[in-house]
C-alpha cells in the first residue's frame, strides 16, 4: 500500500488529515508537515487525525502524535489499527488519547 496524507476541507473548525499506510522515519515527512500547518492555525478547534488505513507506525509517528495530543485539540479517527494500537499500549500511551469511531464522530467531540 502506498504511504498517503491527504487534507480534507476544514468544516466547524475542524480539520481532518487521512493517513493510509506504512509511516516511519522516512514517510512521516507529509504527515509533520500536515500536522505543522494544523498547529498553527489559530481558528482550529479540532485535529482529526484518520488513522483507520494505517498499516505501520513507529516511534517517530508516536512522538509526532504526542506533540499534537500537547496542543488540546487532538482526536484519532479509529477504529485504531492493531499495530497502532499495539505501539500505544507498550508505551503506555493509549489512555492519553482520545479515539472516536470514524472521522464524522471526531468532528463532533
Amino acid at each position: 500500500m502506498e504511504t498517503t496524507v491527504r487534507v480534507l476541507p476544514d468544516a466547524d473548525e475542524v480539520r481532518v488529515i487521512v493517513c493510509a499506510g506504512e509511516f516511519d522515519q522516512e514517510a512521516v515527512g507529509p504527515l509533520r508537515s500536515a500536522t505543522d500547518e494544523a498547529l498553527t492555525d489559530p481558528h482550529l478547534r479540532r485535529i482529526v487525525i484518520d488513522v483507520r488505513e494505517l498499516t505501520f507506525a513507529d516511534s517517530s509517528v508516536l512522538h509526532l502524535l504526542v506533540r499534537l495530543l500537547h496542543s488540546g485539540r487532538l482526536v484519532l479517527a479509529g477504529p485504531l489499527p492493531p499495530q497502532l494500537a499495539r505501539l500505544l499500549e507498550v508505551t503506555g500511551m493509549a489512555a492519553a488519547f482520545t479515539v472516536a469511531e470514524g472521522p464524522e464522530a471526531a468532528r463532533v467531540l
